[in-house]
């Protein structure tokens, strides 16, 4: 599933090819694929990309004409890719949505989706912001760490899946949840009100850390993901924890990576993770 890191690359990519281009035509194979707003496609035509943003896992492009601008949202949910027409797909069948540019450096954006678990969403400004309000909570790329400790430690319940919770913090999922609390040496389970300040200060560099280092690589390609240009990521090279059940710890303390069934899969070092360190 495209989490945090993948969809920031997605938006990269459309920002360098695609910025300034016109929207010159659009096809849509099925309407239940458009969440809502889809009655809206027509003042779509001709308009121009002015802008790609990110949030959570999901990537907005944002369109003007006449001094008012609209967007189309992209969910990239567990199987959806926004693909370049240079990118050969299988099972085009799964091509739900085509939109057709003129003067970009790509001629056309797919919106390929075989599970349609995502959707596409077609927003006003105010729609923008209802959609981002009741859907994302702060981003773990730009939020401060002093707010970060701050909201973690008003929260209670178990760190893994607060760390997943799209309300409270927007865009980590179960692969960079495991990676963040493999190297900051944590429980998935561990209670979040008994950790200390400085612990929650080195999750949050952490946090940081292993987010940016895969957007620099490009996401992590783990099944399905590729980006719009049709590469895979590399950060799955650096995955410490994640899909490495009954492999040696990397940090050399003679026990293996675990897998634990919880919400989703969690993989855990049972010494250098354990609940009763008090960290």
């Amino acid at each position: 599933m495209p989490e945090l890191p993948e969809a920031e690359v997605v938006a990269q990519q459309l920002r360098t090819n695609l910025i300034g281009a016109t929207l010159a035509d659009y096809w849509v194979g099925r309407m239940d694929i458009v969440r809502e707003g889809g009655h809206t496609f027509p003042w779509y035509r001709g308009v121009i990309l002015q802008q790609v943003q990110r949030f959570g896992k999901s990537v907005a492009l944002g369109f003007v004409k006449e001094h008012e601008c609209r967007y189309i949202v992209a969910e990239l949910g567990m199987t959806g890719l926004l693909l370049f027409r240079s990118v050969p797909i299988k099972h085009s069948q799964h091509v739900h949505v085509r939109l057709a540019f003129a003067g970009g450096k790509e001629p056309e954006l797919r919106y390929w989706n075989p599970r349609r678990f995502g959707r596409l969403s077609l927003l006003d400004q105010k729609g923008l912001d209802r959609y981002v309000a009741r859907r994302f909570g702060c981003d773990p790329l730009s939020v401060l760490r002093h707010d970060f400790v701050q909201l973690l430690r008003e929260r209670r319940g178990r760190l893994k899946p607060l760390l997943m919770h799209q309300q409270v913090i927007a865009g980590i999922g179960n692969i960079y949840a495991n990676e963040i609390l493999f190297r900051t040496g944590l429980h998935p389970n561990r209670e979040v009100s008994r950790i200390r300040e400085a612990t929650l200060m080195k999750l949050y560099d952490n946090m940081q850390r292993v987010l940016r280092e895969a957007v620099v690589d490009g996401g992590s390609s783990v099944r399905d993901f590729f980006a719009p240009d049709g590469s895979e990521g590399r950060y799955k090279r650096h995955h410490l924890a994640y899909g490495k059940e009954g492999q040696p710890c990397p940090n050399g303390c003679g026990r293996l990576i675990r897998r634990l069934q919880s919400e989703r899969s969690s993989f855990f070092c049972p010494l250098c993770q354990s609940k009763k360190v008090s960290r």
